[in-house]
């Protein structure tokens, strides 16, 4: 089979199009040997890491409750929704596993909010990984671990190229993109909490607030800076093929039918097949024999888990 390492970016439930994806790969007959997620694209990557066939993954997904996904617990930090269902699920679909244990290598990235440095998580167990690394903030509860206040790597790093080079620096990286160009932003659709997964009653109070309002507003601008980023940072990090998913009519928090999302990512990594054999082809597998590459972060040490601050 032919090699190949992935980097899977961040952009809410629009991150069920990764496993289309990486039921494509299979298909063609290529392994993945490392996983660089963020946000979203942490959730899909560990699973898949830890064993779980796309199937697996999307019969989770599909049979999982996405308006309990998002409720909140007692001890959970201040934010506007909570992760506890979503913790549910992971715990009871990956239990304890360290990165250890996974059957390929694995890594995803979260921000530090005392230093605002980015973070590299592939210590401990994988779940309270998975936790920091989608904490988008002010949406969702930071994640503690170690004593650091984590959030979402996207904040920094939406698609991870430069840490799934450092997991395998000698494999091609194929980096899926769940935002479009920038020429698509215009026809992006707006945040809307009303097709948030969530209760009617709450969507409905939160929505009528003016703080709400406002904080719909900074999101907004918080999109913008997420997707210039990323532009910038696949410029910068240059994967060997770039997949995007055509999502751009989903907005991060919308309830949608996964086949939908699933089926479009299977379309764009169908297209970009042509290109990923030629960049596992001998004539660019070569320099890459010889390529080093340094850790995109901070490693972060995670031998003594520390339990969350009382808020």
């Amino acid at each position: 089979m032919t090699e190949i390492s992935l980097a899977l970016g961040g952009g809410g439930i629009k991150g069920i199009a990764h496993i289309g994806v990486l039921r494509v790969l299979e298909k063609h007959g290529f392994e993945v040997k490392a996983i660089a997620g963020t946000s979203a694209g942490g959730i899909v990557g560990a699973t898949y890491a830890a064993g779980l066939t796309p199937d697996k993954i999307d019969q989770i997904i599909t049979q999982a409750n996405q308006k309990k996904l998002f409720a909140r617990a007692k001890q959970e930090g201040p934010a506007l929704m909570g992760l506890s269902g979503l913790y549910e699920l992971l715990t009871t679909a990956l239990g304890d596993i360290t990165f250890n244990e996974l059957k390929i290598s694995f890594a995803c990235t979260s921000v530090d909010l005392e230093t605002g440095q980015e973070m590299i998580l592939n210590q401990g167990r994988v779940v309270d990984a998975i936790m920091a690394t989608i904490a988008v903030p002010g949406i969702f509860p930071a994640k503690w671990i170690n004593g650091f206040q984590l959030v979402d790597g996207g904040i920094i790093d939406p698609v991870p190229v430069a840490l799934a080079r450092w997991l395998a620096p000698n494999l091609p990286v194929v980096a899926v993109c769940l935002s479009p160009e920038q020429k698509e932003w215009a026809y992006l659709p707006p945040i809307d909490f009303t097709s948030a997964p969530l209760p009617r009653p709450i969507v409905e109070q939160i929505s009528k607030l003016r703080i709400s309002q406002a904080f719909r507003i900074y999101l907004e601008a918080m999109e913008i800076t997420s997707r210039s980023v990323a532009e910038l940072r696949l410029q910068i990090d240059t994967p060997e093929v770039l997949i995007r998913p055509d999502v751009i009519r989903f907005g991060i928090l919308d309830e949608v039918a996964p086949e939908k999302l699933m089926a479009l990512g299977e379309q764009a990594a169908e297209e970009a097949i042509p290109e990923i054999r030629k960049a596992t082809a001998w004539p660019r597998k070569l320099p890459r024999l010889f390529r080093r590459a340094n850790v995109p972060g901070k490693i972060l040490p995670v031998n003594e888990d520390e339990d969350e601050p009382t808020q």
